[in-house]
């Protein structure tokens, strides 16, 4: 007898090729990112010989000398980037043309009728994305030393080198983004203004941050609050008093009034506050006769404090 078991779907697209194993939450998130690519259009686009062109067989390899010479590094390492060279003119325009040509075929695919989650598509989409973000990494990291080469030239008051290379590094993606090869002028040339405008908006926010705040809060530099002052030079002054009333007993306390108040307030260094049972217990009489005591004892404090704040 065959036993049915209700088993839950199982929620995970599984397309063919690259895309295997997308979750529907992973599918979700590319569908976005189809949606919202833009690339930047060229005529050849639309002919259906250009993806063989750019990115069959016959298309010539481009490799691409990272620049990875971090300003982090000390002088006694040895520079990461020897070796580097530029992009040829002609490598630098296939890589653009492949970029926006694959953003151009993923933001195809996600406009086109029909169910997007079919697993063909989904794997066409996800190998085309996959082009995309490799491409853009291959551009980022050829032209990294653009932005190192334009920040060392760049002087920006109380702006930390750090800062404007991160700012760069911003600007440098943007540029890959709206880059347009079919202009005829080199990458670099359409970079460097870009990292400069951004490097000119961060010298204006740093402007206007230091108007309207001239210096960061010092608490030594705050004006200080003569009232609290006052108060604890008259609380430490009078301390001062009743502690020397107590070591000369100025007030004629009795041994048991001095060791009552002693240990009530642990006057004596390094001493803990006792309780008025405790007390009690240990000279072996009641708690409330040890109040007795106590109340005796600061009676006679008091009027000693006062007699001698008189007499000065």
């Amino acid at each position: 007898m065959k036993t049915r078991t209700n088993k839950k779907p199982d929620r995970t697209i599984r397309p063919p090729g690259e895309a295997a194993d997308l979750t529907g939450r992973q599918l979700c998130h590319l569908k976005q990112l189809a949606a919202s690519q833009a690339c930047v259009p060229h005529p050849s686009f639309e002919l259906s010989c250009t993806e063989e062109k750019l990115f069959g067989p016959e298309a010539p390899e481009i490799r691409v000398n990272a620049w990875a010479n971090f300003p982090e590094l000390q002088e006694d390492h040895p520079p990461r980037h020897q070796g580097y060279s530029p992009l040829r003119s002609g490598d630098e325009v296939r890589l653009f043309l492949r970029y926006n040509y694959a953003r151009y075929r993923l933001a195809s695919l996600a406009r086109m009728p029909g169910k997007i989650s079919s697993p063909t598509r989904t794997a066409e989409m996800y190998r085309w994305y996959r082009r995309a973000m490799r491409l853009r990494s291959d551009l980022t990291g050829a032209n990294l030393a653009l932005v190192i080469a334009m920040a060392k030239r760049t002087n920006i008051p109380d702006v930390d080198f750090s800062e404007l290379v991160s700012e760069g590094n911003m600007a440098l993606l943007r540029a890959i983004e709206k880059f347009d090869v079919s202009r005829g002028y080199k990458f670099s040339t359409y970079a460097c203004r870009v990292i400069l405008k951004s490097f000119s908006r961060l010298a204006s926010k740093s402007g206007t941050h230091r108007r309207r705040f001239g210096l960061e809060f010092d608490p030594s530099m705050e004006p200080e609050d003569q009232t609290e002052q006052k108060r604890q030079t008259a609380q430490n002054n009078a301390l001062s008093r009743l502690h020397g009333i107590l070591i000369n007993n100025h007030a004629d306390l009795s041994t048991t009034e001095q060791r009552v108040i002693d240990q009530r307030f642990a006057l004596t260094e390094g001493g803990k506050k006792k309780t008025l049972a405790v007390i009690g217990g240990e000279m072996g009489v009641s708690k409330e006769r040890i109040r007795q005591i106590q109340r005796s004892a600061l009676a006679k404090l008091r009027r000693a404090f006062r007699d001698e704040r008189l007499s000065v």
